[in-house]
């Protein structure tokens, strides 16, 4: 072994040292790291028009898009977890004290099915009412249980919030200032071919505004929506149902149906009729078309990927990362494909890359 070659493996060694130690530091505040990046995506092209307004002046322009990304998105976000909390708790009080029966709910739609479905009910045991009560009234003091928890949490981890949301402005105005001038030196150092570079970069950031631009946005307008017709039906809790219904949005083939459906389900099989009829027109007319007509205005035919890879990553990311992996499952499988798309032409001795398919 040459001393030049010892001496490039040494130094690959300490980069990859460095670099782990690095990330270990800012690991406990990753979440604030990673929205503060995805927000400088998302607005670096507002902050370009602005720059150009002003000439000369990247401070002021960096602080007024700050300052927009805040009452834009985060006051609303902050607001928006402060009813929810407050309703989960409210729910979860109902739920212990028996003011909200979930059992009994159960039984008026058992008592209203019709033969044929109670028969093939009977068939997987699920018609004995002592049984399912506890089920169902297990659940869901469980489910509110780990909400009030939740919101006990977030209570207590004010403190944490309150850094955590410094840092990501923090971050997001240098990275809005210097962002360019960084991101060239960071594809600087990355030995891969410029063409590559260019390929997986902009695949990365099309993902990211596309993931936040329309998924997220589309399941927000879902999420709205659906809490809109609840709070005009009465339901208990809209902002709480309008979160869940926003969150399942998010996956293909799932949807906010899991919410409202069982809703309308019991409407129907208590005789609420125009209330049942109200809530299935609505969701299935307005809130089922709202993913077909914005989706593609907001992310474009070209950045979409398979429902299921969709489905599978977000699942992933969820599971890894909580609430950020939303966008960082679907992020890191797209650069999973596009990475692929670079290779496989490589080993087969083509020359294209990735095409953007």
């Amino acid at each position: 072994m040459t001393p030049s070659t010892l001496q490039n493996r040494t130094l690959l060694l300490l980069l990859i040292a460095v670099t782990l130690a690095f990330f270990a530091i800012l690991w406990p505040f990753y979440g604030a790291v990673f929205w503060g990046m995805v927000l400088a995506i998302l607005f670096t092209p507002l902050y370009r028009r602005l720059l150009r307004r002003m000439p000369g002046r990247p401070n002021t322009a960096a602080l007024a898009t700050l300052l927009m990304s805040l009452v834009v998105v985060i006051l609303p976000m902050t607001l928006l977890s402060i009813s929810l909390v407050q309703e989960a708790g409210l729910i979860y009080e109902k739920l212990k004290s028996g003011q909200v029966n979930l059992g009994a709910y159960a039984q008026q739609v058992l008592d209203a099915l019709p033969r044929w479905a109670i028969s093939l009910l009977e068939r997987f045991n699920l018609t004995s009412m002592d049984e399912l009560q506890k089920r169902i009234s297990s659940v869901g003091m469980q489910a509110g249980q780990a909400l009030a928890t939740r919101a006990f949490d977030v209570g207590q981890n004010t403190l944490q919030f309150v850094v955590s949301l410094g840092i990501m402005l923090y971050l997001l105005f240098f990275l809005l200032r210097d962002g360019a001038s960084l991101a060239q030196r960071i594809g600087d150092a990355i030995p891969l071919d410029e063409g590559h570079k260019r390929q997986l970069t902009s695949k990365f950031t099309t993902v990211i505004r596309a993931t936040v631009k329309g998924n997220i946005v589309v399941a927000a307008v879902q999420g709205a929506l659906g809490g809109l017709i609840f709070w005009i039906l009465g339901i208990q809790g809209p902002v709480l149902w309008g979160v869940l219904m926003a969150f399942l949005s998010l996956l293909p083939a799932v949807g906010a149906g899991l919410i409202w459906g069982p809703v309308a389900i019991y409407f129907f099989a208590t005789g609420a009729l125009v209330q049942g009829s109200v809530l299935t027109a609505f969701c299935v007319l307005v809130i089922g078309l709202v993913d077909n007509m914005l989706r593609p205005i907001l992310v474009g035919k070209d950045t979409k990927m398979p429902d299921y890879v969709v489905l599978i990553s977000t699942l992933g990311g969820m599971s890894l990362f909580g609430l950020t992996g939303f966008v960082i499952g679907p992020a890191v499988a797209a650069l999973f494909i596009a990475t692929w798309d670079l290779f496989a032409p490589q080993r087969t001795g083509g020359g294209g890359g990735y095409t953007g398919r």
